[in-house]
């Protein structure tokens, strides 16, 4: 597999993701507030979303690109992929 231009900024956005998620664990083991909880697990779902939405946009890019230039089984294994991926959208 091939890394994607966008892969260091995703591995950056999760690793981001993961340190917030730490601290809500910490927030709740010193039993903060519901609210506050729920605003923070939020955040990272939203982090965690949009990763993923550039992760999936970027390999389809990819994908797409792969396809026009191939041929035979290759173009057809490149659009069977970028129908699958698409149903994490």
């Amino acid at each position: 597999m091939s890394t994607h231009t966008s892969h260091p900024d995703i591995i950056k956005r999760l690793k981001r993701a993961e340190g917030h998620l730490r601290s809500i664990i910490v927030m709740m083991e010193s039993e903060r507030g519901c609210l506050e909880v729920a605003q923070q697990l939020q955040a990272v779902e939203s982090a965690i979303g949009n990763a993923k939405r550039v992760l999936i946009h970027d390999h389809i890019d990819h994908c797409l690109d792969h396809a026009m230039q191939s041929d035979g089984k290759e173009s057809a294994d490149a659009v069977r992929e970028f129908k699958e991926i698409t149903k994490y959208l």
